[in-house]
């Protein structure tokens, strides 16, 4: 626990993890990356507007001076303003027009900052957490990468070193004893990613599918988060401007970002509280209405894409098939399958030689490199794994022969 603790703490500090890293595909690079700078750049715009331009102008009174006029803007600014609209009338009970309040429009750029470290999160947890496995994956697929920039020589050379390290730790971190309770527990790890282990190649797949998990999670949550934050119903928020555009040609005000707001603040005046009622204009919300339709849709967007990968990935994961028939396409590249024998061989060296963490490193190169890279290394390690079975079948024979003589 204190290992895991200090390597979170390291590699958030540390701005090249923090960046991104390149062992994950490009849906998720859709969430800690480009929807990551997207927030930023918005949280940017919208303190920019505050801090450098007017935020908030009033219509104060004739009576009151300069002095009193800065006054009314800061105050309004900091005490909220409330909305009702140009038709209807200003309540005379305080306490509905204090239900009518919008809190929201200060704390913008800080709820955006929020959001990207919430978007962030994910892959903090999976940079700083999945060399526990026993494999540097950003070494690996960054070392495949570069295949494809050097020249034949290297490139064989680098690809057969890749395929000499996988084999020592697919080999290092697998079960040696298959009795009924080993066998139980790699059943169980297949039906629940969480019950995962390096020992039965399942850590890396795990880990995997919960970050994904947490990807979902995240972008659907942000909708209710944003639910709270406005005091309105953001998850219907899109369709809401789709039927005004469909219904109106000419773009409508959204009450949810009024530009036009009233504000009540009481001056003393000795012992007398002197109440206003002062008509405000927020500019500020003219930026929060655009950029909050595009977070909705770009939001939608993401988890469309996010639900869909991650139940791509839980199909290639549940189901051995896949894997087989993933691994089986790289081998007969090099026609390498040419029996039956080999054939069943093969389903035995994806089952249980490669298991659910080589199968993952394989996609992960794959995603990151070429389909080319990925049959050369898969045919390096089919190569060494059908060495390593004919000699294990031939000793029983060379020992039987040696007790007949």
């Amino acid at each position: 626990m204190d290992y895991l603790i200090s390597s979170l703490i390291e590699n958030f500090g540390s701005y090249s993890r923090v960046r991104g890293s390149i062992n994950d595909d490009w849906v998720d690079r859709l969430n800690h990356l480009y929807t990551v700078v997207l927030l930023v750049i918005f949280a940017v715009i919208i303190s920019t507007g505050q801090y450098v331009g007017d935020a908030i102008q009033c219509w104060c009174p004739a009576e009151f001076t300069d002095a009193f006029v800065d006054y009314t803007k800061s105050y309004c600014w900091i005490a909220n303003t409330y909305y009702i609209p140009m038709t209807d009338v200003i309540p005379v009970e305080i306490r509905k027009r204090e239900d009518k309040q919008i809190t929201y429009y200060q704390w913008v750029p800080l709820i955006l900052l929020f959001q990207a470290f919430m978007f962030k999160f994910p892959n903090i947890l999976w940079t700083s957490t999945h060399e526990l496995s026993g494999l540097n994956l950003d070494k690996i697929v960054s070392m495949a990468e570069e295949t494809q920039l050097g020249s034949p020589d290297d490139r064989e050379e680098t690809i057969k070193n890749i395929a000499h390290f996988l084999t020592r730790w697919l080999e290092a971190y697998r079960e040696y004893k298959l009795n009924f309770l080993v066998k139980l527990r790699q059943r169980s790890s297949r039906m629940c990613c969480f019950l995962c282990s390096r020992r039965q190649g399942t850590f890396l797949t795990g880990l995997y599918v919960f970050v994904k998990m947490l990807y979902v999670a995240n972008v659907i949550g942000q909708f209710f988060l944003l639910n709270a934050f406005m005091a309105t119903d953001y998850t219907v928020y899109g369709l809401e401007v789709l039927n005004s555009l469909a219904s109106n040609t000419v773009w409508q005000e959204s009450p949810r970002f009024p530009r036009v707001t009233l504000c009540d603040l009481q001056i003393r005046q000795l012992q007398n509280l002197q109440r206003y009622t002062v008509q405000c204009v927020l500019p500020i919300n003219l930026f929060n209405e655009k950029i909050f339709i595009f977070l909705w849709f770009w939001f939608v967007f993401v988890a469309a894409c996010s639900c869909i990968n991650l139940l791509s990935w839980f199909y290639r994961f549940i189901f051995s098939q896949a894997h087989i028939d993933y691994v089986t396409k790289y081998i007969r590249w090099w026609d390498s399958i040419q029996t039956k024998q080999d054939r069943k061989l093969c389903q035995k060296f994806t089952k249980e030689y490669l298991r659910d963490d080589g199968f993952l490193v394989l996609r992960v190169i794959a995603k990151n490199s070429t389909d080319l890279v990925a049959g050369d290394l898969l045919h390096y390690l089919w190569k060494a794994y059908k060495e390593k079975n004919e000699v294990k079948n031939k000793e029983p024979a060379d020992v039987g022969s040696n007790v007949h003589t």
